[in-house]
């Protein structure tokens, strides 16, 4: 039934920020517009929204990956207090697969980003996590 991966949507309070996390993983803006209105209060389930919408793509991914960002205009966006607790139920991270794993981890770090742990080895991969935009967590994976 599915294809793959379409796209993962992140709300930001910093929109620049979160560019330029992105950017260093490959990442170009594609897109940027507002979104508000009664069809996407209806869509979103969110009324009153109003909000800048910026698409992300993954430039040279073998599959089109997108990572979108919300910037709510209206109404005003709640911060989530446990969002690098990898312990709480529902939504607990993003895997990108990179083809060289250190080169990754070293570009991050040049551009000013921290690991959240070592790289480590875990059933023919190599893994290690990022805070992302916002503090959600993003994990990088380099097959063995």
């Amino acid at each position: 039934m599915i294809k793959s991966f379409d796209h993962l949507t992140i709300v930001v309070g910093d929109v620049t920020a979160a560019k330029a996390f992105f950017a260093v993983l490959g990442f170009k803006e594609a897109a940027s517009v507002i979104i508000k209105g009664e069809v996407f209060e209806h869509y979103m389930g969110v009324p009153g929204i109003e909000a800048e919408h910026v698409t992300l793509v993954a430039e040279g991914a073998s599959a089109h990956t997108e990572v979108q960002l919300l910037r709510y205009l209206r109404p005003t966006a709640d911060p989530d207090p446990r969002i690098r607790d990898l312990s709480r139920i529902g939504m607990n991270h993003v895997c990108f697969a990179v083809e060289d794993i250190e080169a990754a981890v070293a570009a991050m770090r040049a551009a000013g980003y921290h690991t959240r742990n070592e790289i480590m080895d875990f059933r023919s991969r190599k893994l290690v996590f990022f805070d992302g935009p916002e503090g959600v967590t993003i994990e990088l994976s380099q097959m063995a």
